[in-house]
């Protein structure tokens, strides 16, 4: 065991941890296995890796010589050694040395200092040294140089959503595209509309999947602009934005170092203090994301309930996993329900940042740990709804086409089509027979000569019955 000391005393901590005071301080803390993201974790190690990286750079260019006597810079083999540390960091290595959990208080701190020891801590390893010798490397003097927690863990936070809004857009897409398909493959497959869940006028199941797919549309357009609003970082801001104790050269280039290591468009914010402390940025990505979640569950929703063994079973559902543990043979529409559970999760989320956004208070929001939390896992959990939804559902998702085109000519609203032709009351007469002597609508009207045969067949054809109204030269054939 070693000792490691601040100034609120001392504690014993493992020879071999990468963590140190700061990091067990909160653990002992926030009691609670709540899961860091290790996205955010990673965004960190590139945050850190631009502000070594930048520190390098203001250090070559320094001219004044009373600054280099009053604070000597930091020598190259330990800023080396920081900014290989910050990169095994960002590519996830020692994740499990970040100890402090999800939900804490302090505004981000120890998210800030867990990770700063294991910077410290793997660069002094990376220099034949023994971790806890912080009089050689520190993780406040050296790893923390010219930073502070409230400006490198929110931008750390906006990095790691970028990341995952680029995952989302190509998970969007990869529905699309499987809904597309069904389109296609089942363009005439017609099949009853349903309105209040009671039968209603002729549909195809090709209109069906494409209205789907163009709500996904828009979600992939929503989440495209979302990059505009989460782009603006306030790193080099220091603690509330105004840069104090900061050098003006690290601020200018510290966001462009950042940008050249990620190759993202981020962007430093004009107004530093409003970036700082201001996240309504993150509820209107959130409400992108709930927007999406909205169209996730409406979709395995209506699949969910076509595939019923309640209803008419107009589709099948693939098969993927057993469904009871007592039921020989159960299957159930698992992935469906999956899909629906993780969007009432997104809609708690939302509840939950819109609140603690709200909660920012003066120069800082002390809850970014629980809000980036949340947006993350939601984030997550929509990549994972895409990616199941798609692989595991529509992907291997069949129609029943002969049964639904039998329950269509069954359902007396396919009367509908004729009004046009023979009136609404004659139209009425034809649904009554249909609906008391259980008859298809070719059936009944075999019974009462209402329409000639011909013509029926003409308007019961799938082109007749989806096209986008009627012309007075459709009447007239």
């Amino acid at each position: 065991m070693r000792t490691e000391k601040d100034f609120l005393g001392t504690i014993e901590i493992p020879n071999d941890a990468l963590y140190g005071i700061h990091s067990l301080r909160a653990r002992q803390n926030f009691q609670n296995d709540t899961k860091f993201s290790i996205n955010w974790y990673q965004a960190m190690g590139i945050v850190k890796h631009a502000c070594y990286q930048t520190y390098k750079k203001f250090k070559k260019n320094a001219q004044d010589s009373k600054l280099r006597d009053y604070k000597p810079f930091i020598d190259d083999k330990i800023i080396d050694a920081l900014i290989k540390a910050s990169q095994e960091i960002s590519n996830g290595k020692h994740f499990e040395h970040f100890i402090v959990p999800a939900i804490q208080g302090g505004a981000g701190t120890s998210i800030n200092m867990n990770i700063n020891e294991i910077i410290a801590n793997v660069a002094l390893l990376h220099l034949g040294q023994k971790p806890g010798e912080y009089h050689i490397i520190d993780p406040i003097e050296h790893a923390n140089i010219y930073q502070s927690t409230n400006d490198t863990v929110a931008t750390a936070l906006r990095i790691a959503i970028i990341f995952l809004l680029h995952e989302l857009e190509n998970a969007i897409n990869q529905t699309r595209f499987s809904l597309e398909q069904l389109e296609n493959k089942y363009r005439d497959a017609l099949r009853p509309a349903y309105t209040q869940m009671q039968e209603a006028v002729p549909t195809t199941f090709g209109k069906m999947f494409s209205a789907y797919s163009d709500a996904l549309s828009r979600d992939w357009w929503r989440v495209s602009k979302c990059f505009e609003r989460i782009k603006v970082v306030n790193l080099g801001g220091g603690a509330i934005g105004t840069g104090l104790s900061v050098p003006r050269f690290f601020i200018m280039e510290v966001v462009n170092e950042l940008k050249r290591l990620t190759n993202l468009p981020v962007a430093r914010g004009e107004n530093l203090i409003d970036a700082t402390q201001n996240f309504d940025s993150f509820v209107e990505i959130h409400a992108t994301l709930k927007a999406h979640a909205v169209n996730m569950e409406k979709i395995a929703s209506d699949l969910r309930i076509l595939s019923s063994d309640v209803g008419k079973k107009l589709i099948t559902l693939p098969a993927v996993q057993a469904g009871s543990s007592i039921m020989p043979g159960k299957v159930n529409p698992v992935i469906n329900e999956f899909v629906i559970s993780i969007a009432h999760q997104i809609y708690a989320n939302d509840v939950l940042i819109s609140n603690l956004c709200g909660q920012g208070l003066l120069e800082l929001n002390p809850y970014v740990p629980l809000i980036g939390h949340a947006i993350l896992q939601s984030l997550s959990l929509l990549n994972s709804a895409n990616r199941s939804l798609t692989k595991l559902c529509l992907q291997h998702l069949t129609v029943n086409e002969e049964w639904s085109l039998e329950l269509l000519y069954k359902s007396p609203t396919i009367t509908t089509a004729l009004v046009p032709y023979i009136g609404y009351h004659k139209a009425t007469e034809l649904a009554l027979l249909m609906k008391k002597e259980n008859l298809t609508i070719i059936e009944a009207n075999e019974k009462t000569l209402t329409i000639a045969s011909e013509k029926l067949k003409k308007i019961l054809s799938p082109h007749s019955l989806i096209q986008l109204g009627y012309s007075l030269k459709d009447i007239s054939l």
